[in-house]
């Protein structure tokens, strides 16, 4: 990435958690353990952070680095979580029509493979990933329960199938030892918060059907996987964003805390509560704070 003046601008916003594309993520406002509701971290802000586009059939779209605006299908696939999560807050119809025209832009914009091309603008040799298709069948799963639908339970089935395939047949999962690892992308190292989004997509799909089957047996292991890679995610005054050693910035140290409450409530596993609690100690140390974002602003600078 090219030390340009946007991506400075683009990093500064970021890192100071000004970006409307990385907007405060605590813990979801509505969710439950016992079946699918509200989402797991707040998306919220994604909406409300763009009130021009309620009472419109507009879709929100993404600023790339050239100008262009285009539809980027996870930034959508959040947004419509974040307006469904305010639906169910507050019972406004506005709010469930934007969570509506999501689904149905995400249903018509899913290749026959299930797959969402999500990275076309950034990386056409690598445009898939895991992050987007569990999101996506968490979106879909969440218009089934309202509407009963069954082309939205059949498309969640398929966004989850190609997530799972393996990558080395186009798929978005690493299949090793410990079990299956959910690539947010496919050719770069592992993200955690990536990894967690996609495999919340398996766990509202077993929530919603109660399969007993293959989903359930790739939530399991996948968990399994995850818990046993936590302590590659992780510096004694930091988190990490990735496998690659990159630092967390201040954004996805709070995504992190967020993601590892959620994940403790809906699994009850003490290696999340653990994390929660390491990282939230960090973050309210100001000296570890500066210096993870010293870090983080280093390694922008020389990527």
């Amino acid at each position: 990435m090219s030390l340009s003046l946007y991506n400075i601008r683009k990093w500064y916003r970021m890192l100071s958690g000004r970006s409307i594309y990385h907007v405060r993520q605590g813990m979801g406002r509505c969710f439950s353990a016992n079946r699918v509701e509200g989402y797991y971290n707040d998306l919220t802000s994604k909406v409300t952070l763009r009130p021009q586009l309620l009472g419109t059939a507009d879709i929100p779209k993404f600023k790339t680095a050239t100008g262009d605006e285009v539809h980027f299908p996870v930034e959508i696939i959040q947004y419509g979580l974040g307006a469904y999560d305010l639906y169910l807050i507050s019972k406004e119809q506005a709010y469930l029509d934007k969570f509506t025209q999501c689904v149905e832009w995400a249903l018509l914009n899913q290749e026959k493979s299930g797959a969402w091309n999500n990275f076309f603008f950034i990386y056409p040799e690598a445009p898939y990933g895991a992050m987007v298709q569990g999101e996506g069948a968490s979106l879909l799963l969440r218009a089934y329960n309202e509407t009963e639908r069954q082309e939205y339970l059949t498309a969640a089935a398929q966004a989850l199938d190609f997530m799972l395939k393996p990558i080395e047949e186009g798929g978005t999962t690493e299949y090793e030892e410990q079990g299956p690892v959910l690539k947010e992308y496919t050719h770069l190292p592992t993200v955690l918060n990536g990894w967690i989004f996609a495999w919340w997509g398996l766990y509202d799909y077993v929530k919603t059907t109660g399969d007993e089957a293959q989903y359930r047996k790739a939530m399991e292991q996948s968990c399994e996987a995850l818990i046993a890679s936590l302590p590659h995610f992780t510096r004694k005054f930091w988190s990490l964003y990735d496998t690659g050693g990159h630092m967390a910035s201040p954004h996805y140290q709070t995504i992190h805390i967020a993601q590892m409450q959620a994940m403790y409530q809906l699994t009850g596993r003490e290696e999340f509560a653990y994390y929660s609690e390491l990282w939230t100690k960090c973050q309210k140390n100001l000296f570890y704070k500066s210096l993870a974002f010293g870090i983080k602003a280093y390694q922008k600078i020389i990527e």
